[in-house]
């Protein structure tokens, strides 16, 4: 399934995917693309569905109708740094020897086509495509057997990050990792029976239709069940918690001279069967 969220921002409304790319209203089904919603068995029950019997929305997804972000009430937004070893290498940092943990604020959470605001005082705002991992089961001590067991589901992120706060200023990488519209979700929420391979997706992003990044999945250094297993040991994860796993080389800071954003351009990022982002970047305010 796809399942996703449509509407204004902050009045979002349950839909799913249909074989024909058309959303159709889950609102009779379920509050929202959250909580309780994420779990095995509401997933389950709303794979028994007729689909084309649910009401049709108007419109046509990422073009005149609104996707916001496709989880709703996340509680934790956690990162992990530096898990492809080829970007650990563009970043000048080692290969780190266990998953490198972060956070992004949950404000940052905006929908896949929605505008990237580049923050007052910024010069060094800068793009990730990153597979999210979206838990519908939570848990602690989560052993990594069981750890797809507690997954709902995958999206497309893109780890919008300002450098310059994360690496340049007193303090911790969150700095410039949380600013507003700094955490793109979705378009969609895709279910594990719809992944053929989570360890052989393609991935990519682009600026103004320049290839800037090109990845696998399949060389994450630390791979999907052990950071739910390994992030689980820090805090409890809880339905609707976002995971957002790493990204492949290619960033702005990798380049030589580093390319930043700065307002006009144009992002677009996707990852195989998981769907495509595409936002404009709006400069920083005076």
């Amino acid at each position: 399934m796809k399942l996703l969220r449509y509407g204004p921002p902050g009045a979002e409304k349950p839909g799913i995917l249909d074989s024909a790319g058309r959303v159709r209203d889950l609102s009779g089904r379920v509050e929202d693309i959250a909580g309780a919603a994420l779990h095995q068995d509401s997933l389950a029950a709303l794979r028994k569905l007729d689909i084309d019997t649910l009401p049709l929305v108007d419109g046509t997804p990422q073009d005149d109708l609104r996707l916001g972000p496709c989880v709703g009430r996340v509680g934790k937004f956690v990162c992990i740094g530096l898990n492809y070893s080829d970007h650990a290498a563009e970043a000048g940092m080692p290969v780190p020897p266990e998953p490198v943990i972060f956070n992004k604020w949950t404000s940052a959470i905006c929908g896949p086509n929605d505008p990237i605001q580049v923050p007052r005082g910024s010069t060094k705002t800068d793009w990730e495509v990153e597979l999210g991992v979206v838990i519908g089961t939570g848990g602690s001590y989560i052993d990594e057997g069981d750890a797809m067991a507690h997954v709902a589901g995958l999206c497309v992120i893109n780890d919008v990050s300002e450098r310059e706060f994360q690496l340049d200023r007193a303090g911790t990488w969150d700095k410039g990792k949380g600013c507003d519209t700094f955490g793109p979700t979705g378009p969609w929420l895709v279910t594990m029976d719809e992944v053929a391979d989570i360890d052989d997706l393609e991935m990519w992003l682009d600026v103004d239709g320049e290839r800037m990044q090109s990845g696998n999945t399949s060389t994450l250094i630390y791979k999907v069940p052990h950071l739910v297993s390994y992030c689980s040991r820090f805090m409890s994860l809880q339905p609707g918690d976002v995971i957002s796993t790493g990204t492949p080389p290619g960033v702005g800071m990798g380049f030589k001279p580093p390319r930043y954003l700065h307002g006009g351009e144009v992002v677009s990022l996707g990852i195989a069967g998981l769907g495509e982002q595409r936002a404009s970047v709006l400069p920083a305010p005076a």
